[in-house]
């Protein structure tokens, strides 16, 4: 297969205003792509995108399928067909077992989010025999968060999601990636104290642009699963070889990070 060719494509990266959203939307532009920046905060989607050559700045949230129909039509009007779409909007929800409202949120923007984006663009994609759909999970999607069950289990969903994708399209010539970072230098770590004395204990915290790297070598290399932290591998290799020995491991980090 011929390697993806960033230059002169569409891409799309929700939660482009900030953090790794922001740092994926510079290595896209970097690479020659014409990026539109989506947020909830339009302002802020329009603020990150003035500081990129060609960029363009919208506002849609990302749970909600109409919203996502409308801001891909008018990417399509303004920049042509989406090549790239980096569904990454995140958001930090629910310590503990968390509340109901915390709940819908996280199914929004972790689990629906990507279904509406992938109903939304794929088929265009598939239409078109090319592109490539980068679902942002997380670490915590192939191991955990001890801290939050919402986040947990949400990103355990959106891995599951980026694999029936793959399995159900990866032979239509587009490509399917999952994001599947560890600790990372954003507003959503360094905002929480526990959160990122939790993330710091597992391994080091990388900067955003880290990622983006990661994301961009990935995509040129049609390689599904990324994995900016490399030793997640391990990490997930010993959840699966011996499941009782890893919960043991995990509870007494927690005790640790508790500390």
């Amino acid at each position: 297969m011929a390697e993806f060719v960033f230059d002169g494509a569409v891409a799309v990266v929700t939660g482009g205003a900030g953090g790794i959203g922001k740092a994926l939307a510079s290595k896209l532009t970097a690479e020659g792509a014409r990026v539109a920046l989506v947020d909830l905060d339009l302002g802020a989607a329009q603020a990150a995108a003035s500081e990129l050559k060609g960029a363009i700045g919208l506002s849609a949230d990302v749970g909600d399928y109409e919203a996502v129909g409308a801001m891909v039509d008018e990417v399509e009007r303004r920049l042509g067909p989406i090549d790239v779409y980096c569904s990454n909007a995140g958001v930090a929800t629910g310590a503990g077992l968390g509340e109901d409202d915390a709940w819908d949120l996280s199914w929004r923007v972790h689990g629906m989010a990507h279904v509406h984006a992938s109903r939304t663009v794929v088929p265009g994609m598939v239409a078109r025999g090319s592109g490539a759909m980068v679902i942002t999970a997380s670490a915590a999607g192939l191991l955990m968060m001890m801290q939050s069950a919402p986040y947990t289990v949400t990103k355990h969903a959106s891995v599951a999601i980026a694999e029936w994708l793959a399995v159900n399209y990866g032979g239509s010539g587009v490509q399917f990636h999952c994001l599947c970072p560890q600790g990372v230098r954003t507003p959503m770590v360094s905002d929480d104290a526990r959160g990122e004395a939790e993330v710091a204990a597992s391994g080091r915290i990388i900067e955003p642009s880290e990622v983006a790297d990661a994301v961009v070598d990935a995509v040129r290399q049609d390689q599904f699963l990324i994995l900016p932290h490399p030793e997640v591998h391990s990490y997930e290799k010993a959840k699966a070889e011996d499941r009782d020995a890893w919960l043991s491991g995990m509870r007494r980090l927690l005790a640790r990070v508790a500390r």
